[in-house]
């Protein structure tokens, strides 16, 4: 008998469904995955034949064969798993073929029938449900996540049991509600702990008013780090369709916990001087998965030591600082991933990081100076809207007793001023 079930693998930050077929008939025994599958989808057979075994569910003593169709897009990731084994089942006889129809199943199998959850499930989610599907089977663990697409029926299940009860009348899966919860507060660190640099601080505000890219220029101690960590909480939240976009590219690439629904806060990513070329643009076996970059989407990409980068990687910051968008090709297979981030660099004044410090002579030789600044490029600075130089503080101004504004202050001035760009160039602000 032959079947046919709807799934989906993760394509750069989007998803492809995958239509999963399967023929079972006479031959020697075997199972046979084809269609450009990866190991890890290779490997599903395995899975789905203990699962089966485990679950009390009869598995064909026949020659079977699966199709990942199309046959010339790239599948990895288990999350075929449970498309495959419903797909088994419904070419035995063992289920209704009708029930299946209309529906996408997306999940890995345990041996034992257990259902995990894997990533990808709100790209597979939006696919399914731009596809105008009637509903997607899930993990019990995945259900928050794929609830976001709203308009598609998400049916959390704990195994492969309820699964096949579900498929055949004998359960009824409650669709998981659509729970968008408020913002939980802040963790960033507060302006408030900023002591001095006063114009620092107006540049971080103007920064984030703008969506300006930002260098910090100083001897260590001066505050670049802090003031780093403390511009996320100085931007306002994000609106409900950033944070899909966001929940989107974190569930793709294996960063959103189990059992997560929306993410509320924009991202903060401060990569190691180390990282690899494609560690930041992205990259990695078959299909790319996101970087730095795109994972700082709609947030902060912080680059500390920025002269200690490696000279590719900052070039390679280019074009997405202007396109807000890169393009990754590897293998043959392309992607597309938005990177609209405001970059915020630091660096010190020279190797020793004391030029022009009053307590510290700088011990470097002229040669030297003018090679570590020569590490960034002229293209790149270019990119770059605000320099700011941070002197050393003061004893007074360490010890004294004066703060400046918290950040909630500084965020209903950075709001208003965002409210103006919006209605001066009558549309959405783009970060």
């Amino acid at each position: 008998m032959f079947a046919k079930v709807i799934s989906g693998t993760p394509y750069g930050v989007e998803a492809k469904l995958v239509e999963v077929q399967c023929d079972v008939g006479p031959g020697l025994p075997g199972f046979a995955i084809v269609g450009l599958a990866e190991k890890e989808v290779s490997e599903a057979r395995e899975r789905v034949r203990s699962a089966l075994r485990n679950a009390g569910l009869p598995f064909p003593g026949t020659r079977i064969t699966a199709n990942l169709a199309p046959a010339d897009l790239k599948k990895e990731g288990a999350g075929l798993d449970l498309a495959l084994a419903v797909a088994v089942l419904v070419a035995s006889g063992e289920l209704p073929g009708e029930r299946a129809q209309g529906l996408a199943f997306y999940g890995e199998l345990a041996l034992d029938g257990g259902l995990r959850p894997v990533r990808g499930t709100l790209a597979v989610a939006l696919a399914a449900r731009e596809a105008g599907l009637a509903g997607l089977v899930v993990p019990a663990e995945a259900a928050p996540e794929a609830a976001l697409a709203e308009g598609l029926p998400a049916y959390p299940a704990a195994d492969l049991s309820q699964v096949v009860a579900f498929l055949k009348g004998e359960l009824e899966l409650a669709p998981a509600p659509r729970v968008l919860p408020e913002a939980p507060p802040p963790e960033w660190l507060d302006l408030r702990l900023v002591r001095g640099q006063e114009h620092a601080r107006r540049a971080l505000e103007i920064a984030a008013a703008g969506g300006h890219n930002l260098l910090m220029v100083g001897p260590p101690g001066g505050g670049k780090s802090l003031l780093a960590r403390c511009l996320p909480g100085i931007l306002p939240p994000l609106s409900f369709d950033e944070a899909l976009e966001v929940t989107r590219i974190y569930s793709v690439a294996g960063l959103l916990p189990p059992g997560r629904g929306l993410l509320r806060h924009r991202p903060f990513r401060a990569p190691h001087h180390t990282i690899s070329y494609a560690g930041m643009v992205g990259g990695g076996h078959g299909v790319p998965t996101p970087g730095e970059i795109t994972l700082a989407h709609h947030g902060v990409l912080f680059l500390d030591e920025l002269p200690e980068f490696d000279r590719k990687v900052l070039e390679a910051l280019r074009q997405p600082l202007e396109d807000r968008r890169i393009s990754v090709v590897r293998a043959g297979v392309a992607v597309s991933f938005p990177a609209s981030f405001t970059l915020v660099g630091a660096m010190n004044p020279c190797p020793c990081g004391h030029l022009g410090d009053p307590l510290k002579p700088c011990r470097c030789r002229p040669h030297e100076i003018v090679r570590y600044r020569k590490r960034i490029s002229g293209p790149f600075l270019d990119r770059i809207d605000l320099f700011v130089q941070l002197p050393r503080l003061t004893k007074e101004e360490l010890l004294g007793d004066g703060r400046g504004e918290p950040s909630e202050a500084v965020r209903e001035r950075v709001e208003t001023a965002r409210e103006v760009q919006r209605d001066r160039f009558g549309g959405p602000y783009n970060n």
